[in-house]
């Protein structure tokens, strides 16, 4: 398509509208950065953008309805920020409930003693232990189970209504947005792991009596296998658990994000 086309097509849709389009993709392309699911490393970078671009020409006429878009190029930067920030802001209170997943992983790598073989995380691409991979796979099937795409996807179009285009983004709320978010995030680990902290302190206080006990036995060759196998059971037993815990925090995260807005 060469020059005098597009500045033809552009004409015919309306300068507005076009400015507009970039706009809202603006505020969407942190959802392709951060959240769950949209920002996994297993989509490929083309198919994320081509969903980008096909969810921001789905809300364009929504969002500029009734609005004024500004031509000055300096106004059009200025609205282009605030975009990418409430766009980053509701991202990351969503996303927050995946990475307290993940670290609940993390944790649970770390006292059971799978961090020692460090394996390549499929869904964000970052190293991390088996029980990090598996609660990252988990947690991304549980999201897409219980429907977290679609809250996602209303509470981003919902953003437009509360924020428009033209609307100066609250910058106090979107800094408390994202604070609270940050805080719950090793509060929620917590609660996740905490079936399996428990379990290895117990094993661990086992271990410690048995040491006493029988003090020829070597009780860190013998409890590793031990504290592997008792937290293989503990996840198992307590991983079905986590699903409930994302549904309610997903619709929770949406509507805290939403109601600072």
């Amino acid at each position: 398509m060469d020059g005098a086309s597009l500045s033809t097509l552009v004409n015919a849709i309306g300068p507005g509208k076009v400015t507009g389009f970039f706009l809202v993709l603006a505020r969407i392309s942190p959802l392709f950065v951060v959240a769950p699911l949209f920002s996994s490393k297993m989509v490929p970078t083309q198919v994320r953008t081509v969903v980008a671009v096909a969810l921001a020409m789905g809300l364009t006429p929504i969002a500029v309805h009734g609005q004024q878009i500004p031509s000055s190029p300096l106004a059009v930067a200025g609205l282009l920020v605030e975009q990418v920030l409430v766009g980053l802001a509701f991202s990351y209170a969503v996303g927050a409930v995946f990475y307290a997943v993940q670290a609940a992983g993390s944790l649970t790598d770390m006292i059971a003693g799978f961090s020692f073989g460090s394996l390549i995380d499929p869904v964000n691409g970052n190293p991390g232990g088996t029980l990090t991979n598996l609660y990252s796979l988990v947690g991304l099937a549980f999201f897409i189970a219980i429907g977290g795409d679609a809250w996602v996807l209303r509470g981003l179009a919902r953003t437009f209504t509360l924020v428009p285009l033209t609307k100066s983004a609250p910058i106090t709320s979107l800094t408390n947005t994202v604070e609270q978010a940050f805080g719950s995030i090793f509060v929620s680990a917590i609660e996740i792991a905490a079936p399996t902290l428990l379990a290895m302190l117990i094993t661990d206080i086992a271990l410690g009596m048995v040491s006493k006990v029988v003090p020829q036995l070597n009780v860190f060759a013998v409890g590793f296998t031990i504290k592997i196998a008792v937290a293989v059971l503990v996840v198992a037993a307590s991983l079905p658990f986590v699903s409930s815990f994302m549904n309610g925090s997903i619709s929770n995260a949406v509507t805290s994000a939403i109601n600072t807005l």
